[in-house]
């Protein structure tokens, strides 16, 4: 995404996983709120910011906007079919043409919250979903017709488990708890076998071992040194040459770079298909910071942002506390400070990061004053790593 948007800085965004039953993401939420709810903005400027993340024919993207002018405006706009738009249950009946237009021109609709009246059979067949908040759906389970539900404002793992068994077929929000402390008695004492080949691979890249050595730990993973390879050769990379070799990837990348591409393979490697949500949060974190960060003057500094973001997740992964975590993987004192002791130059941007994730316009606010960064700025760095984290994967 390199186009300039204005609307972006009439805005604050959030986005969530829709996760489905499998434990897979079936799509992105964002939410965009308004920061003056007097303002109009652009729906045409919008869909096309939206575009360069999601193009049309691509990955599904749930649009849920906080302000009803820009709504209405947008239902009157065409969007892609791949964009699925949340509509306000107040809304529905005074917009039924517009909303049968859409449905008939074979976009999805989902239908936000209980209606006060039941709607027309030909308005309640426009809609391919219910989206109702959790706690909403625990206080009235009754359902509207015959539409599944979708379940909104998931925070945790008992939450998320509690969406499903309520009948969801998919939830909106995050499975991961604030913090994560693993009780004595349970907590893992080893990172799980399956993740070991990295965890060495990074410690003999931090003691700066010879490549005939490190060859030798990732060949004992070949599905590894296949990821790695697939990774650096994606076009979020960026390289102008392929990447055929361990080897040749030290000689074009060094061993800084390295790192930050065993911490992405760290964060994505898990083969527990519960964690696939968290691994898309992480590699979403990991992206965002470093975007947070290019207006930095120090290299290293940014690449140790991206490691933040990245590992910020790690606790909910392999289920042990920061503090015993990271003495078994190596990372910089920064990184080590921010997610151990919650001080460093790194925190305060790990709290605009999980602003966004929560959809918190009072703490994405809170949070880009203590920055001194202004929504445009960051707006367009959210979406900058929604479209690099969907060419990654």
């Amino acid at each position: 995404m390199t186009q300039h948007h204005s609307i972006l800085g009439a805005l604050a965004l959030g986005y969530a996983p829709m996760i489905d039953r499998q434990r897979m993401v079936a799509a992105t939420r964002l939410t965009v709120f308004p920061l003056r709810p007097d303002a109009r903005l652009d729906a045409t400027e919008l869909l096309t910011a939206v575009a360069e993340v999601w193009p049309a024919g691509g990955a599904p993207v749930v649009l849920h906007v906080l302000s009803e002018s820009l709504l209405q405006d947008l239902l009157a706009a065409s969007p892609s079919a791949n964009l699925m738009l949340e509509v306000p249950a107040f809304m529905a009946a005074e917009h039924a043409p517009a909303l049968q237009a859409l449905k008939k021109s074979g976009h999805i609709l989902l239908l936000k919250g209980r209606p006060l009246h039941a709607l027309a059979p030909e308005l309640q067949a426009c809609f391919k979903y219910l989206v109702l908040d959790l706690d909403d759906e625990r206080s009235n389970p009754a359902s509207v017709g015959s539409l599944p539900k979708l379940l909104s404002s998931v925070r945790g793992a008992a939450e998320l488990e509690d969406g499903f068994a309520r009948g969801a077929a998919a939830v909106l929000g995050w499975p991961m708890q604030d913090s994560f402390e693993a009780p004595a008695a349970t907590a893992k004492s080893e990172i799980q076998a399956d993740l070991q080949v990295i965890v060495q691979l990074m410690s003999q890249v931090d003691q700066g071992e010879d490549i005939d050595k490190m060859e030798a730990t990732l060949k004992r993973d070949p599905s590894l040194a296949f990821k790695l390879l697939r990774y650096m050769n994606s076009a979020a990379f960026g390289l102008s040459v392929e990447v055929t070799s361990f080897r040749h990837a030290i000689m074009l990348l060094g061993m800084a770079r390295l790192k930050r591409w065993l911490a992405l393979l760290l964060t994505t490697a898990s083969k527990d298909h519960s964690m696939r949500p968290i691994m898309y949060g992480a590699l979403r974190r990991g992206l965002l910071m470093e975007e947070l960060s290019k207006s930095m003057d120090d290299r290293e500094m940014r690449d140790e942002m991206f490691i933040c973001g990245l590992f910020s997740l790690l606790d909910q992964m392999l289920k042990q506390p920061f503090a015993r975590l990271l003495q078994s993987i190596p990372v910089p004192e920064r990184v080590r400070q921010a997610l151990v002791e919650q001080t460093g130059p790194y925190q305060p941007y790990l709290e605009l990061v999980r602003a966004i994730e929560a959809e918190s316009v009072f703490d994405y606010r809170h949070a880009a004053e203590q920055l001194m960064l202004g929504a445009e700025e960051i707006n367009h760095c959210v979406l900058r790593a929604l479209a690099k984290a969907a060419q990654l994967e």
